[in-house]
């Protein structure tokens, strides 16, 4: 499968570093070269230094080709934008993007635009999981 990522910071970077070693064909892209550190130097895949928002720059990275993009840099605008791009002008098949803002998460899950990953949400319903499941261990006693 062919991945373009954009934004190589902890999440981007371990995402990239995963998919590579599954055997897919990864471009990361990120506006800051110092970033593309986290790959390692057993990453295979390839860098783009640039914005996710720049066409040129994402057709640089092989998005016209690309059967998945997934937008995690640390802006929801930028990882939505982006999103848009790929899936609206692209027609890249499959699209995530993160974004931390739950009220921006459901809107764009609600419009279908892209599948979405809300951090926020999901840390809050694993930690209300575990002090659900701590009071019940608790009243068993």
């Amino acid at each position: 499968m062919k991945v373009v990522i954009l934004g190589c910071g902890r999440l981007g970077a371990y995402l990239a570093r995963r998919m590579d070693q599954e055997g897919h064909q990864v471009t990361v892209v990120d506006r800051n070269a110092e970033a593309f550190a986290r790959l390692g130097s057993d990453f295979h895949g390839a860098m783009v230094l640039g914005t996710g928002i720049d066409q040129d720059i994402m057709r640089r990275a092989g998005i016209e080709e690309a059967d998945a993009f997934i937008a995690v840099t640390n802006g929801d605008n930028t990882n939505a934008m982006a999103s848009e791009i790929a899936k609206l002008v692209f027609k890249v098949p499959r699209v995530v993007a993160r974004l931390y803002d739950p009220v921006r998460e459901d809107t764009y899950h609600t419009l279908g635009l892209m599948e979405t990953v809300c951090p926020t949400i999901i840390g809050a319903d694993r930690i209300l999981e575990m002090v659900a499941d701590n009071h019940e261990a608790s009243k068993a006693k």
